[in-house]
């Protein structure tokens, strides 16, 4: 039997927590937490946001940022960058402890401490009916630490130590374990085995 739960959220999950960095007018790094995100075609990813964001005015200031994923590791910051307002704190991440270091090819900051960066030019701000504020970015480089890359030298998310959102629970999770090969697993239904 089912349980009916009306108009509520949890309408995807697993969420990825995505932290968005920019810089402001003075080029003072920000950085937020981002639930509501993540890749929308081969090289753009989307977001979210509401209106009155730090983020958003650094985004329409420069017209680029950039998107990192926060891990095990950097919960605690990534939590605390999206529970606090770069229009009210000024430096938040003097406070994060986390350490910023500039893009190779954009105008906004990456960090030390979060392995994997996608660098993004601004492509699209519009205002959805539903209020929100969508923003599109081309992804223009990726970076990674070589400590999160595989054999074959690509980026591997169990050593990333990944965490998703848990809207239901208000909870981060950990995620990673591989349970198949994509474009192969359902071989087995196809092939009739």
């Amino acid at each position: 039997m089912r349980k009916s739960f009306g108009k509520k959220g949890m309408f995807t999950a697993p969420l990825p927590v995505l932290l968005v960095g920019t810089y402001d007018e003075n080029g003072v790094p920000n950085l937020m937490n981002v639930a509501w995100g993540g890749q929308c075609s081969e090289h753009h990813v989307a977001l979210n946001l509401g209106h009155e964001r730090k983020t958003l005015e650094n985004m329409r200031l420069k017209k680029e940022f950039t998107v990192m994923f926060a891990t095990e590791e950097t919960m605690v910051e990534a939590d605390y960058v999206g529970i606090v307002s770069g229009l009210k704190v000024g430096d938040k991440i003097a406070k994060s402890g986390l350490t910023p270091m500039k893009a190779e090819q954009v105008d906004a900051p990456a960090f030390e401490e979060l392995p994997v960066t996608l660098e993004c030019r601004l492509a699209s701000i519009r205002e959805e009916k539903t209020g929100e504020i969508r923003v599109t970015g081309e992804v223009v480089n990726l970076t990674a630490e070589e400590s999160v890359l595989n054999e074959k030298g690509k980026v591997d998310f169990e050593k990333m130590h990944l965490i998703c959102f848990d809207e239901a629970t208000l909870t981060y999770r950990a995620i990673g374990r591989v349970v198949g090969n994509a474009f192969v697993a359902g071989n087995k239904i196809r092939k009739g085995n």
